[in-house]
């Protein structure tokens, strides 16, 4: 993998403390002004790492292939959905014009748009539990709520998909 670009900001008013951030495609790393040029080879490379490792942490598993999807489907069906929702299928699939994901409870399928893959982990898992849902009860009624909302993080990932979907003008909304 290739090194990002990297540019460093120096600050007369900063005196103790560094930190890094992603611009695009570049990394800024911001350092107090009074830095050797030593320091500053040591603190990028630092902040390079730290960044990476977070970022890392930050992506879910699921991401890397439909494989992982699936394997990520039954922990979650078994967490939160007593085991009872076993997919057929889940698949990433090209990005949808109007969904985050769909489910064909009927087939069993569940195919989820590549837009989430670099969602946060906990974004992708409401994702998953609302499809994963589908398999117990087709519609949007009560009882679908219910399991749904066995999920923690619902209303938070929900909110967090609406301010992406309005953000990237989308007009992708809840079901």
């Amino acid at each position: 993998m290739a090194e990002p670009r990297v540019e460093v900001r120096r600050s007369p008013r900063r005196r103790r403390m560094v930190s890094a951030y992603r611009e695009g495609d570049t990394v800024v790393v911001l350092l107090p002004a009074r830095m050797t040029k030593g320091e500053e080879k040591h603190w990028v490379a630092e902040m390079l790492s730290r960044l990476q490792r977070s970022e890392t942490r930050r992506k879910s598993p699921a991401r890397t292939s439909d494989e992982a999807l699936m394997a990520r489907c039954a922990e979650l069906s078994a967490r939160y959905l007593d085991s009872l929702a076993e997919p057929v299928s889940v698949r990433w699939v090209p990005p949808m014009r109007t969904r985050w994901a769909s489910c064909t409870p009927t087939e069993g399928t569940i195919r989820v748009s590549e837009r989430l893959r670099d969602v946060p982990p906990w974004v992708l898992d409401y994702v998953l539990v609302h499809e994963l849902a589908h398999l117990l009860v087709p519609g949007h009624g009560k009882d679908f709520w219910e399991w749904v909302h066995r999920y923690q993080k619902t209303e938070r990932a929900m909110g967090y998909l609406e301010g992406l979907s309005a953000a990237a003008g989308l007009g992708i909304s809840e079901d």
